[in-house]
Order: C-alpha cells, then structure tokens, then sequence
C-alpha cells in the first residue's frame, strides 16, 4: 500500500469489485469497497439467487495472479463435459474437449464471492462498507451519496470504479447525468432454481459433468455442489403455455414435470415448493457507450457489458476485464483518464463478441445438443483437433479453455468453417 495514493472507491463487492480490489490493493492503491447488501459472509442467502458458476481459464487465470485459483478450486467440482438427458431413454454424455480431460468447474457463487471477499479485506489498505447503497454520483467531482441503515452518508474519490452488476447503480447515475448511452435487450425466458438432494450420502446424478434437459424452446440445467446436491436452473419462456406464467397449481407442476422431465421427477422431492417459491430471475443483454466518464469515472464487468448466462462466461469475462484494466494500468503508468479509456478500446470489441456467442450458445443448449447432426458436427470438431493439434481448434475450446480475446475466437472459428465443411463434405 502507498499512503501518498487517494483512496479509489469500488462500488460493488460482489465477484467482480472483490477481485479488482485485490489487484488494486496489490499495485499500491487504498481501496473502499462499497456494497449495498449486508456482509455475505454472515448474512442469509437470497432464496433461488445462486446460479452456480462455471470457473473455466479466463477466470482461473485471474484468480492464479492473485494467488487464489488452487484455494477456489478446493471448493470446486471439474465437469469433463455435458450430460444430455432425453425424455426417453438414457442419458448421453459429450466431452467438452477433444482429449476429454478438460475440464470447466462448478462453484457456488456465494463461495466464490466469500473467498475473494475474505483476500480483499485482508490486505492492507482495503475497507469495505456493508449497507451502503449509492443514491447519487457526481462524474465530475467523484462525491457519492449513499442510503445506510443510518441514514444518508456522502463520501469523494479521485476515481470511482462501478463493479456492481448488470443493474448498476453506478452506471444509472452516469445515465442520469448524461454522459453515456445503454440499451437493454431482455429474453422472453427467465429463470428458476431448483435443487436435487443427495441420494445416500451420495450424488443422484454423475458429478462430473454439467447435465442439461434440452427441450426445443425451454431447457434446464444442473451443476454439482460439494455437498453432493445440485443446483438445477430452469430456463423457461415468462410467457405462453408450458411457460412460469402457465403452471401454477402443485397437480399442473407435477404432471409437467412428469411428462418433459421425467427422470427428475423421483430425484427432486421438494420440486414443488422450490418452483411455487423460488423467484424467476429476467435473462438480457446490457451495452453501454461510453463506459467511462472524465477519466475518473468507470465501469467494468456486468456493470459495463452484462450477457446471459449461457456460455457460462460471465465471471469469467468479469474477472478478465480485471486483469485487463490492470495491463492498461501498467501501459499507462496508473494514469486514469488515459487508462479508462483504453480498456474500452481494448476490451469492448470482447464484450460484444461473447454476449453474441452467448445467446448462440442458448439456442445450443436448449434445441440442437439433441440433434444427431449436432452431435455429427462436435464429433467432427474433436477429430480435426486431434489431427490438427494447435491449428484447428473448436469454438469452444478456444472460449472455455484459452484467453484468446473473445473478438478473435469468432474471427478464427469463420476462418476454420470452410475446412470444417470440406471434411464434412468428404
């Protein structure tokens, strides 16, 4: 820590503010980390609010520069690949690597935020104030204000950072004031939590793989836990019939489930309840132009650039703009109003090109991971890497298993297709 340096505020201490805290507080910074919630670490869970994550390179690359990737990945299981569950017959299983011994990593956020929240407020230099909700940002000055228990408090920075997620009040207040523009594009789909219990002492279904129920326009998910259950996602029209809007009563739940989920049905006995009162969470797209402000102020993360969840690459794509913004930080000698700037320049072309792979992703997930010619063209995929190691390689290797900037994975993946096709003609 450099006393001389202001303290740099971080709106935010979810996964994203926690990281960029530790990064900041490693390069010398004074760092007040704000949050809105109560303290995670001793407060009560939100009900139906995990969705657990799939840690995968990018993130892990992050976390081993800060010497946390081998802590989190103790509490972390590795999925080889996906498990497709069919409303008849048996499950199948599809590598996610052409070796089959790649691996992306369920962790429950809550564990994942306590454990960078727990490095973060041990380093010098790093306080956070719980109960703080920003109410008000002037992009000029750097003063904020903020609702506590206690009533309204303000608080100044020389550069603020907004961290906080897809509804990021940082970002608002820049709305409000005029100095950037954003665009919301939210799905007809939303999701809901389930959870399948230990069978035993021992997992109902095999851990080792992400399992996914696709049905056409609707699909669920589920990931492992250390306790041996899992987190099931329910990924569902808002609307329509067969949608949240349209089950209701605990027969019609039941009967559905029967009918499109049946292999679920004997593993879930709380499935009822934790459908009529799990919370159905809204799915979209957030872009933001620009995604600083007078060099002092930025965004970051969901905060800048929120995408679905279907590439599992959120926190990751989150946890890279942390290690990018810390590369600007570098080139431009921790200049602010020159290192703001260019990290947008650096990393917006990413952002977009991984919010449009994701939501090509849900159309994968929930309709063509059944499809014998979907199958065809993975097993197809894996045999030209296995031929041509380090010179084809699939989208999803690249995505999952690489930091290849996301822009140039879909730059090379169009450069493979006519290669793909010759050999699929052959």
């Amino acid at each position: 820590m450099n006393p001389e340096r202001e303290e740099i505020a971080v709106v935010g201490a979810g996964l994203a503010g926690c990281l960029l805290a530790c990064f900041l507080a490693r390069r010398g910074y004074r760092v007040a980390l704000y949050e809105r919630r109560p303290d995670p670490r001793t407060g009560r869970v939100e009900r139906g609010r995990s969705i657990n994550l799939a840690l995968s390179e990018r993130g892990l690359d992050a976390l081993r520069r800060i010497g946390l990737a081998e802590q989190v990945l103790a509490d972390a299981l590795p999925m080889r690949g996906r498990m497709i569950h069919p409303v008849v017959g048996e499950p199948a299983f599809q590598s996610y690597s052409a070796t089959g011994d790649r691996a992306i990593n369920s962790i429950s956020r809550g564990a994942l935020n306590n454990a960078l929240l727990t490095a973060a407020t041990a380093l010098p230099g790093v306080r956070v104030a719980f109960d703080h909700r920003l109410v008000g940002l002037d992009p000029a000055t750097g003063e904020m204000t903020f609702e506590t228990p206690q009533g309204k408090v303000t608080a100044a920075a020389p550069v603020v950072l907004g961290a906080d997620g897809a509804g990021s009040a940082v970002r608002g207040q820049l709305l409000a004031y005029g100095v950037l523009e954003e665009s919301l594009d939210f799905l007809d789909y939303g999701y809901k939590e389930l959870t399948v219990p230990p069978v035993g002492g021992e997992f109902a279904l095999d851990p080792a793989a992400l399992h996914i129920w696709p049905r056409g326009t609707s699909m669920m998910i589920a990931l492992p836990n250390p306790d041996r259950s899992f987190t099931c996602t329910l990924f569902w029209p808002t609307h329509g019939t067969a949608s949240f809007a349209s089950l209701t009563s605990p027969a019609a739940i039941e009967r559905h489930f029967a009918t499109h989920y049946p292999d679920l049905l004997p593993l879930a006995p709380n499935l009822v309840d934790d459908y009529q009162h799990n919370p159905v969470g809204v799915l979209g797209t957030v872009r933001c132009t620009p995604w600083q402000a007078g060099g002092r102020v930025g965004l970051l993360g969901d905060a800048a650039h929120a995408i679905v969840p279907f590439y599992g690459q959120g926190a990751n794509c989150a946890f890279e703009d942390v290690v990018a913004l810390d590369h600007c930080l570098d080139e431009c000698a921790d200049d602010w109003a020159a290192a703001l700037p260019l990290f947008q320049a650096r990393r917006q072309g990413d952002a977009e090109a991984i919010a449009r792979m994701a939501l090509a992703n849900f159309v994968e997930m929930r309709d063509k991971v059944a499809s014998p010619v979907f199958q065809a063209r993975r097993r197809l995929d894996h045999a030209l890497e296995r031929a041509l190691p380090g010179r084809y390689v699939s989208q999803y290797e690249l995505v999952s298993f690489s930091t290849t900037p996301y822009a140039r994975v879909r730059r090379r993946v169009r450069r493979q297709q006519p290669a793909l096709g010759a050999v699929a003609a052959g």
